[in-house]
């Protein structure tokens, strides 16, 4: 009789602890978390790139736990490491949504994990926010995308460089690794280089496995294309970790900004950290955010990663912390999210999903982001910059505002024809 009184007075006194808590009776703290799940590569060739985005997840979360999380409920983390493995990413999802019971994932980089997982989150209803720039051509009611569009960046950077103060390139050579993303982007970039007069014999395209590292044949036959008498410039969608040897034999061969820059579309302050940027000071990217971007919001941002990273020990970062575009874009995601519940009161995607369109958030770049009302995109800003001796980027030229993105790119036959919303969202009206 003893045993059973002492188990019922433990029973109460747990069931206090969870009401001081401001519990719900009987429920316990980490019963009452809201999962939320992390799918990025923490290894293989994507993890160059994929790492520090985990870890800007987790710095968002501890910012919204530490205000009391969301609907007075800590947030917990489910990190997972689909390895760039394509496969895997689909099988993670797959465990994130229907064992470990996440509410929303962040994660994914390359379109084709995004391509892999899809079919998943759509078939169990989940919710994916993806914070890298992609090839669009893709509206789902399960994705919110918070990277860039083609009209937020590769067709811009392009202008650019057929702009006076772009060098006037009328040569384009379109370098990428193999798969869906470079291979859309650059049909979209054929499209709109022939609807300004560019002739098929001065756009020269090759690709490139996933890891590779022997640039040095590729970049001589650049030179080559680039002697034969017209202004060239290189649009490069390379993505992981061979950036480093590409970027390496840049500066071995010398090609120089001022022969035949280069403006990249995955490249940024974490993937130039173990490169020698010296000789590669001129040549481009263009992203929707800088590190160097200079306004109190980002000093904020950049102070908060800082401090997070010497705090968690983050290996590179504590010494050295940088961030980037999809950092920015991964943050403003979780935020946003977290503020789509408040409004919602309640994780259900499907009443999350409503209460994300037109969301906004002062985001790092220096302007406000809007989640568009009706197609999942951010409304972003488009930053091209110069890269620096330091690794950082100047800005060179930037919108006057906000862009809103366009899924279905104008350049590619029969996309006038197609909804700017989710299909199920549009056949519901």
């Amino acid at each position: 009789m003893k045993l059973v009184r002492r188990q019922f007075s433990l029973s109460l006194a747990a069931v206090a602890a969870a009401a001081a808590l401001g519990l719900p009776n009987g429920a316990l703290a980490q019963q009452n978390t809201i999962k939320v799940g992390v799918l990025h590569s923490l290894s293989g060739t994507m993890a160059i790139s994929e790492t520090v985005l985990k870890d800007t997840v987790l710095m968002a979360i501890d910012e919204i736990n530490a205000k009391g999380g969301v609907m007075g409920r800590k947030l917990e983390p489910v990190v997972v490491d689909p390895a760039s493995n394509w496969p895997l990413f689909a099988e993670k999802a797959r465990q994130l949504l229907a064992q470990d019971k996440v509410a929303v994932v962040f994660g994914c980089w390359t379109s084709v994990s995004r391509k892999s997982v899809l079919p998943v989150f759509e078939e169990l209803n989940g919710l994916l926010f993806y914070p890298v720039q992609y090839e669009g051509e893709e509206i789902s009611r399960n994705v919110f995308y918070t990277g860039a569009a083609p009209n937020q960046q590769a067709i811009p950077a392009v202008e650019y460089l057929m702009s006076k103060d772009g060098g006037e390139a009328k040569r384009f050579v379109l370098l990428g690794t193999d798969y869906v993303y470079p291979r859309t982007t650059n049909k979209i970039l054929r499209a709109f280089l022939k609807s300004k007069g560019v002739a098929d014999a001065d756009i020269m395209e090759e690709y490139t496995p996933f890891g590779h590292s022997d640039y040095q044949s590729i970049i001589a036959k650049i030179k080559k294309f680039a002697s034969e008498g017209k202004k060239t410039a290189v649009v490069s969608t390379i993505n992981g970790d061979s950036n480093v040897p590409f970027y390496k034999e840049l500066g071995n061969q010398g090609l120089k900004a001022t022969d035949v820059p280069v403006v990249a579309f995955s490249v940024g302050e974490e993937e130039l950290r173990g490169v020698d940027t010296k000789p590669l000071v001129g040549h481009l990217a263009a992203w929707n955010y800088f590190m160097s971007l200079k306004n109190p919001t980002n000093d904020a941002f950049i102070k908060r990663w800082s401090d997070y990273a010497k705090a968690k020990n983050i290996a590179g970062h504590k010494d050295r912390p940088l961030t980037n575009d999809p950092m920015e874009a991964t943050y403003i995601g979780v935020h946003m999210w977290a503020q789509a519940v408040e409004k919602a009161k309640s994780i259900e995607v499907d009443k999350v999903r409503v209460a994300m369109a037109g969301q906004t958030f002062n985001a790092p770049s220096g302007f406000v982001a809007k989640m568009d009302e009706r197609n999942h995109h951010l409304h972003k800003p488009v930053f091209i910059g110069e890269v620096r001796a330091d690794g950082q980027f100047n800005v060179v030229w930037k919108t006057p505002g906000p862009i809103r993105a366009q899924p279905w790119s104008p350049f590619i036959p029969g996309n006038d024809k197609k909804k700017d919303e989710p299909a199920r969202m549009a056949q519901a009206k």
